[in-house]
């Protein structure tokens, strides 16, 4: 499946702003989909994921009750709903697609992945 991120952008802090990321290729409605961050010299830090038919969520700690992932079966992308952003938001975000069901937290469980989309957080 190829994926396809946009949204990205420069938003001041308190801010939101809605990423999504639209897939192609293969039947979306087989993959569980996930949101990841990176930051220069540091680890892809995994953000969100959602399962196939999206009724399981997760989130991590550091975003959950400010980002919401949804997705759209119909219309074979998923989105990264992003409020109250902070400074350290502040990276490049990727969607990346898996076979396992549920929502995979582990990098490693996503074989196919998009182009990262860069979100700057103005203080």
């Amino acid at each position: 499946v190829q994926l396809q991120a946009s949204g990205g952008g420069l938003v001041q802090a308190g801010g939101c702003l809605r990423l999504s990321c639209a897939a192609s290729g293969r039947t979306f409605s087989d993959y569980s989909m996930g949101w990841f961050r990176q930051v220069p010299g540091k680890e892809r830090e995994f953000v969100a994921a959602i399962s196939r038919n999206g009724y399981i969520t997760s989130y991590a700690d550091s975003v959950k009750g400010r980002f919401t992932i949804s997705r759209d079966n119909a219309k074979n992308t998923v989105f990264l709903q992003m409020n109250s952003l902070k400074p350290e938001d502040t990276a490049v975000y990727s969607c990346a697609a898996s076979k396992r069901d549920g929502a995979p937290r582990r990098s490693y469980d996503y074989a196919s992945w998009g182009q990262g989309t860069q979100l700057t957080v103005s203080s």
